[in-house]
């Protein structure tokens, strides 16, 4: 059976690159969706990997960018891949979670012909790339000053997602209600499960969250039968289903004591917060049992402050 994106055929064992318009630039610059296909003579699922859909998040891009640098797609044994290594170029280009207009294409599903660039930017992918895959993985970073622990993240009470998070086996899964407008709420209705991968921070690369992430795709393609083999995890996923930000109620100067992957108990000493002149010490004590899976980086921290999201 042949994929159709636009006004381009691909055929059962041709790769491809396609360039979908999404619109101009002020400066009359052309902005283009590159999009990379790949396909096996035999039959199989069609599987999508994408990132940066907030262009900042360059450790998304750079995990994508080395599976199509290391041609891992080329020996299929079944099956389709669609790789989008690029969603958001203008803020890429600009090292910007959103586009000129501000607006985060993640929250502009299903999109619009006719409306913002981040409502055209989502359309694209609505209109041509949503009705040819199967399943995928968008890949994500932590915020501005914020980190993420490797992590895959599915729709809650969804068992299909949930079964493609858990062959993908990153440190922790973590079961999330998709988001009103989003591109994996927009794709679960469409019946095209979408699991998220978060790990590391914006504008930064994260050597643990480019390996965690690579060696996921590689599993979750075996578990199709898609890849001859992949690395088994180096501990089973520690499955998740209630995240909280522990805030601060001082604000100072805040030393972490503990990091992101870490176990904590009720009691545990998880930092303190200093004043800039010396004078106090306010420890950040641990109330209940759980997982570091992310921290805020900026040490300078204010009243109510997020400084670690704890999973339980």
């Amino acid at each position: 059976m042949n994929i159709q994106i636009q006004n381009n055929t691909i055929e059962p064992g041709q790769n491809a690159i396609l360039k979908l318009s999404v619109g101009r630039l002020p400066s009359d610059t052309k902005i283009y969706l590159n999009v990379h296909v790949f396909r096996s003579h035999e039959p199989g699922p069609t599987v999508l990997f994408m990132a940066g859909v907030h262009g900042d998040e360059i450790n998304s891009v750079e995990i994508v960018r080395r599976t199509l640098a290391q041609r891992w797609f080329e020996g299929l044994h079944k099956g389709s891949v669609v790789v989008i290594p690029l969603m958001n170029v203008y803020g890429f280009n600009n090292f910007s979670r959103e586009v000129p207009d501000g607006k985060d294409v993640n929250r502009s599903f299903p999109g619009s012909a006719n409306g913002s660039m981040a409502a055209r930017v989502a359309h694209i992918f609505t209109k041509n790339i949503l009705p040819v895959i199967d399943f995928g993985v968008d890949f994500h970073t932590g915020g501005n000053n914020n980190y993420n622990y490797p992590q895959i993240r599915f729709s809650t009470g969804h068992p299909r997602s949930q079964a493609l998070a858990e062959a993908f086996a990153a440190p922790f899964t973590l079961a999330y209600k998709p988001i009103a407008k989003s591109l994996r709420k927009t794709a679960l209705d469409a019946k095209k499960p979408i699991i998220v991968y978060e790990g590391g921070e914006n504008l930064r690369f994260d050597p643990l969250a480019i390996e965690h992430g690579l060696a996921g795709i590689r599993r979750l393609l075996h578990a199709q039968d898609m890849l001859p083999e992949a690395p088994p995890p180096a501990s089973p996923s520690i499955h998740l289903n209630k995240m909280n930000w522990m805030r601060t109620d001082r604000s100072g100067i805040f030393h972490a004591q503990k990091k992101s992957g870490e176990k904590i108990k009720p009691g545990d000493i998880l930092g303190v917060v200093n004043d800039p002149y010396g004078m106090d010490e306010i420890p950040v004590v641990a109330k209940k049992m759980g997982y570091i899976i992310g921290h805020n980086n900026n040490p300078v921290v204010g009243m109510g402050d997020a400084l670690f999201h704890i999973g339980v």
